[in-house]
């Protein structure tokens, strides 16, 4: 008996040699080097969800004030929209001899790609606010700091999280770029072995579910934060 499991064991790892030699996709492989992926993956977390509640943070205060000063949301769109189409590795690179090479660049970067989705958001939620609604609001004794906190930002929260939902998925993916910054995370262990098709289907697969996992905790977020939308929806 125990030579029959030897000889399986050995016929196992013949096949698994043979996998990895022929670059296919390997279970037992990934299964044995686990533990190199831990480390990225949660700095790629890291990465990911600190730019975007940074982001979040900046895009909500200038989003409030552009609300107040209408003539700020075309400059704000502009600058942020310039932003945006910057390639990213050029910014990592760039940022590097006045920030460094480490998380605080890539999370610089990450933040500003993340400031136009979420500022348009914002904004576009507010606006749609029916005016009506608002007028109903002041009618019967709200002051508009009230209207604004207690009907304007409730009533404009699924176009937030759509906006949030999107960025974050977005920085998801940008941030496997980080690890040209000096920042690590799954990108890293991707380009470290990119003809590697195991290491490229699971660490490319870690970021995935990675966004899939955030994009469907938000959406549990909006479930539970508007109700309404649940009974208008049953």
């Amino acid at each position: 008996m125990i030579a029959l499991l030897a000889q399986v064991e050995i016929r196992d790892r013949a096949a698994e040699d043979g996998c990895v030699a022929g670059n296919g996709f390997c279970p037992g492989w990934i299964a044995d080097n686990l533990d190199r992926y831990l480390e990225p993956f949660w700095q790629h977390v890291y990465l990911s969800i600190v730019a975007v509640v940074v982001g979040f943070a900046i895009a909500f205060a200038l989003a409030l004030l552009a609300h107040e000063r209408r003539w700020l949301v075309g400059p704000i769109i502009g600058i942020t929209g310039v932003l945006y189409t910057l390639p990213s590795i050029a910014v990592f690179f760039l940022l590097q001899p006045i920030t460094g090479r480490g998380a605080l660049t890539a999370l610089i970067a990450l933040t500003a790609y993340t400031l136009l989705i979420l500022f348009r958001n914002i904004v576009t939620g507010l606006e749609n606010v029916p005016s009506e609604t608002k007028d109903a609001a002041r009618g019967i004794g709200y002051t508009d700091r009230q209207v604004l906190w207690k009907v304007e930002l409730p009533l404009a929260m699924p176009e937030i999280i759509a906006g949030l939902r999107i960025a974050a998925t977005t920085t998801v993916g940008l941030a496997t770029l980080a690890f040209f910054a000096g920042a690590g995370g799954l990108g890293g262990e991707i380009f470290a072995d990119i003809t590697f098709k195991s290491n490229v289907v699971f660490a490319g697969g870690l970021c995935l579910a990675l966004a899939i996992l955030l994009d469907v905790m938000l959406l549990a977020a909006q479930r539970l934060l508007l109700p309404w939308r649940r009974a208008v929806a049953t």
